[in-house]
Order: structure tokens, then sequence, then C-alpha cells
């Protein structure tokens, strides 16, 4: 497995998943078409002609067969559609107001390369295409489907199923974009394949319960509606019976959809060993390569990178392949910085972005009166909190999916598996408190919690006066409003991790820093003497202590 080539990884899972998805796809049909025949068959009158003709006794199984086919192009066309919409990263769509003002500007502008479209525009107006997309294909796959489990006449065809089945597949697909289903979540403890999708069994069960519930209502409501050559009259036995097969087609799609849906997360969060065969060459030599070649090579919001991520994770925080853990601790201390930077690049980006939301934030306080700065406004800032939005990709940077970190493990663990001391000459140690405490102002000034520096008797004036030591004042009265908006609870989360992470490190190095501190030298060994990403020296400085002496919250 670890020898497949990285490009190789997602497209092999796609084709794991489409052959998966068509036995459950394939029991299903045979389960509910067999039944709703013996619903037809029995409410079919016994003068009906085909019961005497027997030159018609071979039809029910052609038309099986022919609507077995069909039946599976539909399931294989919302399989192709659902890995085109499927993504880690929670990507942010263009509103169908921005995509009118977006094309109109493009067909103003006298350039009309894709030079004058911003590149951030063009890629939400890509996602918006793909839910647009993934919604017309639910609803051509619940048109086929329909039609492949309730038509079991051999005479005639309705049209009625066909708009029935567009309507169902209208539904589940307006759902789950609305749902963000799309995102792939990794799972907190990774299981065999077979389990979780057997774990899954009961939700997608009682998801397609309901949906075929609404679908029914909805069926209800568009039957009532239907122009005067779709309304047929009919004995209340076929209508009942009509009633009784839509409900039942429509649960068999929607238990089919989520069917597939659970398989193809399970399938795509399926860790993957990112690490030559043991006992190789290239494990004796550089065994971290394959690993860090896709952390670092691949798209930042790609499947691979966070599949990469998570094998990364699996590997500092847990007793499995302590080899490729030990790994990472050699003497040149080259892999151990090439790890800690992919780790810390999303807190980063992160913290950079907060840094500049905040300062536009205090801009925009300064220009226009408070009162007209509606918390409504989202335009304004939606830029700068996005980043808020992708917590997962920070997530699997310092926190893996069962809620461990991976940083802040590796830091503590060098403590006693760094035999050479690269973590600590490399300035990696450093590095890493220093843009965790960088992040975590930042996030916690987001928040509206005040972090300036308490003033130390020696800066009080002749006149008991306090000098000012920090601007980050005028950031908490910008964004004190925002407390309890949507991102508030995204923001705490960030947090909470945040302190989990250098809280592990402390604890691991408290005797050290204890030392460090008494002899003065605490800012030196483990703060960057660069700018940091947020915030000043002092602060990161005051921080730290708090997190020595157990008081940060």
């Amino acid at each position: 497995m670890s020898a497949t080539p990285p490009e190789m990884i997602v497209k092999n899972r796609f084709l794991g998943f489409l052959i998966w998805q068509s036995i459950p796809s394939s029991a299903i049909f045979i389960l509910f078409k067999t039944f709703i025949s013996t619903i037809t068959t029995n409410t079919a009158t016994s003068t009906s002609s085909s019961s005497r003709n027997p030159l018609l006794s071979y039809a029910p199984s052609l038309i099986t067969l022919l609507t077995f086919f069909t039946f599976h192009l539909s399931q294989l066309l919302f399989s192709a559609s659902l890995s085109l919409v499927s993504s880690p990263h929670p990507h942010r769509p263009a509103y169908p107001f921005e995509l009118i003002v977006g094309f109109v500007r493009f067909l103003l502008v006298s350039d009309s390369s894709s030079a004058s479209v911003p590149v951030d525009f063009r890629l939400r107006a890509k996602v918006s295409l793909s839910f647009v997309l993934f919604v017309a294909a639910c609803a051509v796959s619940g048109s086929l489907g329909m039609v492949s489990v309730c038509w079991v006449k051999s005479s005639g065809f309705d049209v009625e199923w066909v708009i029935r089945g567009f309507g169902v597949g209208l539904l589940y697909g307006l759902v789950y974009v609305y749902k963000r289903r799309w995102v792939l979540e990794f799972p907190i403890i990774q299981r065999p394949p077979f389990f979780s999708f057997k774990m899954g069994l009961p939700s997608a069960t009682t998801c397609a319960f309901a949906l075929s519930g609404v679908a029914y209502l909805f069926s209800a409501v568009l039957r009532a509606i239907l122009p005067d050559p779709f309304k047929r009259q009919v004995t209340v036995r076929k209508y009942i019976t009509e009633q009784i097969i839509f409900c039942i087609g429509s649960f068999a799609m929607f238990l089919c959809w989520e069917l597939s849906h659970h398989l193809h997360r399970v399938l795509h969060t399926k860790r993957f060993t990112f690490a030559p065969p043991k006992g190789s060459a290239a494990a004796e030599t550089n065994p971290s390569e394959h690993l860090l070649a896709a952390l670092e090579e691949s798209n930042r919001s790609s499947l691979l990178q966070y599949l990469a991520y998570l094998d990364l994770c699996m590997v500092c925080e847990n007793n499995v392949d302590t080899w490729r853990r030990a790994a990472f601790f050699e003497e040149t201390g080259e892999t151990y910085k090439r790890v800690t930077a992919v780790c810390l690049r999303p807190l980063e980006e992160l913290a950079l972005k907060l840094a500049e939301g905040l300062e536009s934030q205090v801009d925009k306080t300064s220009q226009l009166s408070s009162q007209l700065l509606s918390p409504a406004d989202s335009h304004l800032e939606s830029k700068h909190w996005e980043p808020l939005n992708n917590f997962q990709a920070c997530n699997n940077g310092i926190k893996i999916p069962c809620g461990k970190r991976t940083v802040a493990s590796l830091t503590a663990g060098s403590h006693t598996e760094d035999r050479c001391g690269v973590a600590q000459l490399s300035g990696s140690n450093a590095a890493v408190i220093s843009t965790l405490l960088s992040c975590l102002l930042a996030v916690e000034t987001f928040m509206g919690k005040k972090t300036h520096v308490q003033t130390p008797s020696h800066l009080m004036g002749p006149a008991g006066i306090k000098w000012a030591t920090s601007s980050t004042r005028r950031i908490d009265g910008a964004v004190a409003k925002k407390r309890g908006g949507p991102l508030h609870s995204k923001a705490y989360a960030v947090a909470d991790v945040l302190r989990t992470s250098i809280y592990n490190i402390v604890s691991a190095f408290h005797d050290e820093m204890l030392s460090s501190a008494k002899a003065g030298l605490l800012e030196k060994d483990w703060i960057i003497s660069s700018k940091p990403l947020f915030g000043t020296h002092e602060l990161l400085l005051q921080k730290l202590r708090l997190f020595l002496d157990f008081r940060a919250s």
C-alpha cells in the first residue's frame, strides 16, 4: 500500500468506492423491486390481459433486467457527482448576486482576459458551479432511479414517476448542499472500513425515513398543482397502491444515496501510510521523505494533503510506527524542522489573516461610527474571518480528529525521545511555542478578550501614571461586539485546542522552563527573537508565564 504513487491514492480510492457501492445498491434494488412487484401483482385484477397471454410471461424479467442496469446508471451518476463536489476543505461558494455582479463586470471590462477576474472569485464561482451540477445530477439520478424501482408494468410508461423522481433527487441535492455534507470529516477513531460502514447503517436508515416523509409531502403538493393531462381518474385502491409504491421507492433511493455517501466518507477518510515498506532500503535511509513530499508538494486543500496530515498525526500521537517517529529526530535536524514547519503552516496563516482582519476592522471603526457598523455587515469582514471556518485544516495541523495534539505532542515527546537535542538546538521549540501563543492571542482578541500587558511597577511614572505598552486595547473595542456571533463558537473551539496544546508542552518542559524563568532566560529560550505573528514579545512572555503557573484560561 505504501508503494503506491501519491497521485494514484485518490484515484484508487474512487475506483474502489465505485465497486463497493454497487453491492448495497444491488441488494436494495432486488429487495425493494421484489416487494413492489408483489404489491402490484396483488393489486392487479385477475382478468388482466398479461396474465392470460403466454407471450408476455417473459416481459417482467426483461423489464427487470433493463431497470436493473438503469438503476445502476443512476447510482453511477450520483457517485461521480458526489466525488466531484466532496472536499475536506470547507470552500465558500459565491452567492447568486455575486455571480451576477462578477459576470457583468467581466462583460463590461475592456480587458476580458481571466486576469481581470479576481482569483478568489473564480474559485468561489467554480465551487458554486459544482454545487449546481451536483444538484442537477441528483435530480437526473432520482428520475432514473425512481422509474427503475417503481415501474413494474409491462405495458405503457408512466411519466409521473419521472417527475416524482426528479423532485426526490432535487430535494436530496438541495439538502445535501445546504447542510454542508459535502465536507469530508475525518472520524475521531480510525476503525476498519467494514466496521465503520456498519456503524453508519442506523443513521443512514433514519435519515432515509425522514427524507422519504418529506418527499411524500412534497409530492402531494406537486401533484395538486400538476396540469390536467397528468391527473388521472383512478380507484381508491389503485391510488393507495401508488402512494405506497412511491413511499417505498423514495425510501429506496434515499437509502442508496445515504449509504453511498457514508461509504464514500469511510473509504476516503481512511488512513494511508505514507512510508516505504519496513525493512527496505528507503526505510533505513530516509523513511520520512514520502510523508514530507506529500505534505509540502500537494495542494493545500486537496484530499491528499489531509491524508498526509492524518498519517502524521497517527505517527506522533500513538504508539504505532515508532520507528517512523524516531526518524524525525535524526542528527542533522532537517527532518524535524520540516515536520514542524508543515504543522505550523496553517496556524501561521490563521494568525496572519486574523491580525490583518483585526487591523482593518480598527481602521473601519475609526472612519465610521460604531452605530453604523451593524454586526450583520459580514461582507465587510468575510475574507478575514474565513480562516475560522477552515478549522479542520488547523485542527489537523495541531490536533488530530481523535482529540490529541500533533505538533504539541511531537514537541513534548522530544523531551524524552530527542537524544541529539535537535528540537531545542534548531530553535523549533521556540518557534512552536511562539506560533501557538501568537495564534492564541489573535483568536482571543477576535473573541473580544482583553490581551494587554499587565504593567509592572517599574513602568509607573512619578505621578503614578501607567504608561501604555500595547495598542491591542483599540482592537478589543473594535471586536467586542462580535461576541456571541456565528463565529464566536468556532473561535472558542480553536482557542481551546491551542490552550491544550500549549499546556501539553509546558507540562513536559515544566522544570526546564522554571529554571529558565529563575535565570531570566525564559524569553531567550522559548520565544523567537524575530517579530511575532501577532502581539509583542512582552505579550507572549506574559502569556507563557500564565501557562507556566497553570493560570491561563
